[in-house]
């Protein structure tokens, strides 16, 4: 049978190490330079612990937040491509 209070503890133990390993500034560089900006990553790492601890409504504040960012500088990006200045 699964211990379920050592498993939430490992789960949130995962996501403090997942923060830490975003804000390694080695780490940061690689990702950066995949166009991985890590500030929204860590955003969303904040709307997972929140949604796998029950509280939904700042798990969709937080994922909001991501969704919308990203697809700004998406299509900021694809008008960059174009020449075209947003």
């Amino acid at each position: 049978m699964v211990d379920v209070k050592a498993s939430l503890h490992e789960l949130e133990d995962l996501l403090t190490e997942l923060e830490t390993l975003l804000k390694n500034p080695d780490l940061g560089s690689v990702l950066a330079e995949r166009g991985v900006n890590v500030s929204l990553a860590l955003v969303g790492t904040e709307g997972l612990r929140a949604y796998l601890g029950g509280d939904k409504e700042r798990a969709a504040e937080e994922f909001d937040t991501l969704a919308e960012e990203i697809a700004t500088r998406l299509e900021a990006s694809k008008e960059l491509a174009k020449g075209k200045p947003s």
